[in-house]
């Protein structure tokens, strides 16, 4: 019995990369390329660990949160707000801007807030599911609610992706969405040539998902209030490294900033009867024959 050998491979075909071949192969070792650059995020460090250089279009993206309002609007806000002013839009053709549509968010968003980080709220379109029997009321348990049905939101962003006239999508999903759910999203968005958000909550790290990009959110370190940590878990990509820290826009004015700074630094511990000298030294001579009430002042004078 003759075994045959396998034909050699062509030297030409050999010497082709994979996205060549094909565009969802990649090597391990590098980035996976995507149909169209990404749209930059405003972070530079960020971007440097993005597949694309950027939020990717045509891809799911997950952001796994603690809770809602730890920074992802303004971690959103530079490439939303590019979008919005049509720079960065991904495809061929002239610029345009792109309007930005929410889905089911936890909260109205506030215009103030909004204006402050660049974006237009005139160009933001909310849908809210029929789950919601109080207009404007957040989602959650309590008197008068009931759980939102996921396949009005899930419904409304297909179409919403597949209509051509969005920029970006913006997503909360309720707990626990079955995995079938996501790959219908995921076949949308690659016919959406923009990035599509998708906001889950933190436990779902530990299950599967059809994103090929997923990022976990938390809060920065106390002494950073406006910093915010970034862990990527999933991308087109080799395994990432150590978590991201980024400057997100500060909220809060400057003397409130130094109260946090303040509060998160260490007491420097002290020897016994150091406080009373310490206090001693510190109080205010008094002239004598004043009274004695003239030095204690209250700390709001």
């Amino acid at each position: 019995m003759e075994v045959s050998s396998p034909p050699p491979c062509h030297p030409a075909r050999a010497a082709l990369p994979p996205e060549a071949i094909h565009p969802a192969l990649w090597r391990a070792a590098g980035f996976g390329r995507s149909r169209a650059p990404g749209l930059a995020t405003g972070f530079a460090a960020l971007d440097a660990e993005l597949p694309g250089g950027g939020w990717p279009g045509g891809l799911l993206t997950e952001l796994l949160l603690p809770q809602p309002g730890v920074g992802e609007w303004r971690l959103l806000a530079p490439a939303l707000a590019a979008l919005q002013r049509g720079r960065g839009e991904h495809g061929a053709g002239p610029d345009l801007p792109r309007s930005v549509m929410l889905f089911d968010p936890p909260a109205w968003p506030c215009p103030w807030t909004l204006a402050a980080l660049g974006l237009d709220a005139m160009q933001l379109f909310v849908v809210q599911g029929r789950g919601q029997l109080r207009q404007g009321a957040p989602r959650g348990r309590g008197p008068g609610r009931r759980p939102l049905p996921a396949a009005d939101t899930l419904w409304a962003l297909e179409q919403a992706l597949a209509s051509g006239h969005v920029g970006a999508a913006l997503a909360w999903l309720p707990p626990r969405l079955p995995a079938d759910a996501l790959r219908r999203l995921q076949l949308a968005a690659q016919a959406h040539p923009g990035p599509v958000f998708l906001f889950r909550e933190a436990e779902a790290r530990s299950r599967p998902s059809a994103a090929p990009l997923r990022l976990l959110l938390a809060p920065g370190p106390a002494d950073c209030p406006d910093g915010l940590r970034l862990h990527i878990l999933k991308r087109r990509g080799p395994p990432p490294g150590a978590p991201l820290l980024l400057a997100l826009p500060p909220v809060l004015g400057t003397a409130a900033r130094e109260r946090v700074r303040d509060a998160a630094a260490p007491r420097q511990a002290t020897l016994p009867g150091a406080s009373r000298v310490a206090v001693a030294a510190a109080a205010p001579a008094v002239m004598p024959g004043a009274p004695a009430a003239a030095a204690v002042r209250p700390l709001s004078a």
